[in-house]
């Protein structure tokens, strides 16, 4: 038969010894070396390099004419070609090649993850944890390495990306660009979890490239942002992405870290005023306290202002305090005043419903007269047990299945504030081994729980434990966790905006007034 021969020479090519898997690095961008194109791109087996083409004069048939490469691959068929012959290679002793190209997780696989207590080895002799590898810092950019670190381990959101075809159905109006970062997000989700990398580190390139493209270049990877402004953005824009609405069901992220509360709030003579005055202005409409349903999707805790002097001993206290006094502001009952220019108003804050996972966010910057401060606060806080319905009325906690939290990821702030200045590193937590690491760029380490709770925090998640019942749980009320928020559109960046408009029009996932999606 002719095709015969064609076949045999697809599965017996003389060149598969050349392949150098050690130079392999489907990192990066995939684009042509030498023309800059991203169409019909081949990897280089040999050396590593990316050329366009496979047919006559292009640059990969130059490549393996000129170098005597033979082995290449197509980044987007995965299907491998003996250049300049050009007839393609069948081979499964190249399988581990496409997987770390594009690891892929079956159901079982992903179950088997947070008990999975092994060490991988990666084909340099390293071994590694998978899900515990080191994130490349191609300039600046640790500030979303920490983000992506501590979202990896965020177990919905991770077993969502995992698998492509959670998200590949769904369709985006034409020429949108936001969906890039959920598949860039998916990929990288994969390449951290892979159990068969060649080497123990993932360089987020391609991530980061689609966060400086969707975020109009807000946030870059050669100058260092701030991680709360970075988190907040990145959440907002993969809901948007996967077409999430004010429902509670829309999206992975809507599901897993979206929270409700009720801000009541009033406005507050001024101290100037006679009592005569304050008490006319306290029966006028604007002075009657106002209640607004909000969701969230992290909760701001304020700091207490660090001490203005040293101590007799002339050196300076660091100052502590306990984690339950900062979520005291959320129990409904204590008041925060907020100064405008204009006029000052009181508001309390009433959680009404528990996500799966919370975001805290400890306000640790201030911006005062043009300089920048930090302050050094170390917030004493349990890794374990901590229980969130203390914070919840007795009608609202009788509505949650499970009130009790863990933390699972935690991001430090080291150094001095400003642009440009500190670094930051996250604690996150193996569930298979059961053990805490720090991960900064490529530094991974093991480290004990009671080192966590002495570093400046600035960013923790927690997750509830299911294994904890709630005592006060009346399975007879009707939960209300899927409950509209009312209609929404977009705005011109493409955000959707509840349409209903509050107080400043903001974007989905924001509350009282917050630029950044959270809570002040």
């Amino acid at each position: 038969h002719p095709k015969e021969p064609k076949l045999d020479r697809s599965r017996s090519c003389p060149y598969l010894d050349t392949i150098n898997r050690s130079v392999l690095d489907f990192d990066f961008e995939k684009l042509c070396s030498v023309s800059l194109s991203h169409i019909n791109v081949y990897a280089c087996m040999v050396c590593g390099k990316y050329f366009q083409g496979r047919g006559n004069n292009t640059h990969a048939y130059t490549h393996s004419v000129f170098e005597g490469h033979h082995v290449f691959l197509n980044l987007a068929t995965q299907k491998f070609y003996c250049l300049p012959d050009n007839y393609q290679i069948i081979d499964s002793s190249l399988d581990d090649i496409i997987y770390v190209l594009n690891p892929t997780f079956t159901d079982v696989m992903i179950r088997k993850l947070d008990k999975n207590p092994k060490l991988s080895r990666a084909y340099d002799g390293t071994t590694y944890l998978p899900g515990i590898v080191g994130l490349n810092n191609i300039k600046a950019n640790d500030y979303c390495n920490v983000v992506l670190q501590s979202l990896s381990h965020v177990a919905p959101l991770r077993n969502y990306f995992l698998k492509e075809e959670n998200y590949k159905r769904i369709k985006r109006p034409p020429g949108d660009i936001q969906f890039l970062l959920v598949q860039r997000f998916g990929e990288l989700i994969r390449k951290l979890w892979n159990p068969c990398n060649f080497k123990a580190h993932v360089s987020p390139h391609e991530m980061l490239q689609a966060v400086v493209l969707c975020s109009k270049k807000k946030f870059q990877i050669t100058e260092q942002g701030d991680t709360i402004d970075f988190l907040s953005w990145f959440l907002n824009a993969m809901h948007s992405a996967l077409n999430g609405t004010r429902k509670l069901n829309s999206s992975i992220i809507n599901k897993t870290f979206r929270g409700k509360m009720r801000v009541y709030s009033r406005k507050i003579p001024s101290v100037d005023l006679s009592e005569h005055e304050k008490a006319k202005l306290l029966l006028e409409e604007g002075y009657q306290e106002k209640v607004e349903e909000m969701p969230w999707l992290y909760l701001t805790c304020d700091l207490p202002p660090p001490p203005l002097y040293p101590d007799e001993s002339r050196e300076n206290i660091i100052p502590q305090v306990p984690f339950a006094n900062l979520l005291n502001k959320f129990n409904g009952v204590a008041e925060k005043e907020y100064k405008t220019h204009k006029d000052s108003t009181l508001k309390r804050f009433e959680l009404t419903r528990l996500p799966p996972f919370i975001i805290i966010y400890f306000k640790r910057f201030t911006k005062n007269y043009f300089v920048f401060e930090k302050n050094p606060t170390i917030v004493n806080f349990p890794i374990k047990n901590i229980d969130f319905g203390d914070l919840l009325s007795p009608e609202v906690r009788a509505h949650h299945k499970h009130t009790t939290y863990d933390l699972v990821a935690n991001i430090v702030h080291d150094g001095e504030p400003g642009k440009g200045k500190g670094s930051y590193r996250c604690h996150v937590l193996h569930k298979g081994q059961g053990k805490w690491y720090e991960l900064q760029d490529l530094h991974v380490a093991d480290i004990l729980p009671q080192m966590i709770t002495l570093s400046e925090s600035y960013i923790q998640i927690f997750e509830v434990r299911k294994d904890i019942p709630n005592p006060t749980f009346n399975p007879s009320l009707n939960e209300m966790d899927t409950e509209d928020d009312g209609p929404t559109g977009t705005d011109k960046s493409g955000q959707p905006v509840n349409t209903k408009e509050n107080n400043s029009g903001n974007p989905l996932l924001q509350a009282n007034g917050s630029s950044k999606g959270g809570v002040n």
